[in-house]
């Protein structure tokens, strides 16, 4: 089931991720603080954030550096690989509130065979078993590079949305 609490900081909704769908060594979620959990989660870049973590952010879009450079890596990655955006998540939670992004979620993932949810890694139902096109979200923002001077020095090509 996809909830609230499921949703990343990065903008992932892990109510989607094979790790947390398997049967067997379930992962709780990126927010869940558990000892147990994979290696490569307990490792996060973004998840142990300084900056997440010192100004009590629920998500990277409340950060003055989003996108930074961990979050357009994530997000370049999830677009190859799954046709998943965790910027366009983050602009969606920004734009229409996390109950609205998560009621979209619930929607997107849902199987069109019997009603389980998705995984965005596989694009299988973990309840019945069955193959599924990449999805879409329908409320996603239009993207497209900008170019602006960074505080930090240098210039920077990010993704943002359209006005």
């Amino acid at each position: 089931m996809i909830k609230a609490s499921l949703i990343a900081p990065c903008g992932m909704n892990c109510g989607t991720c094979m790790a947390y769908l398997r049967d067997k060594n379930t992962c709780p979620g990126c927010r869940v603080e558990d000892p147990n959990k994979a290696v490569s989660i307990l490792r996060c870049k973004i998840k142990n954030c300084e900056i997440l973590q010192q100004g009590n952010f629920k998500f990277c879009y409340e950060c003055d550096r989003f996108p930074c450079k961990q979050v357009r890596h994530m997000d370049k990655r999830y677009r190859t690989r799954y046709h998943m955006s965790t910027i366009e998540n983050l602009e969606n939670i920004q734009k229409l509130g996390i109950r609205q992004f998560v009621a979209n979620e619930k929607v997107r993932w849902a199987c069109p065979n019997c009603g389980g949810t998705l995984c965005v890694h596989r694009q299988i139902c973990y309840g019945c078993g069955r193959k599924s096109e990449a999805r879409e979200p329908e409320t996603a923002f239009k993207t497209r590079p900008v170019h602006h001077e960074n505080v930090y020095g240098g210039g920077k090509s990010e993704t943002r949305r359209r006005k």
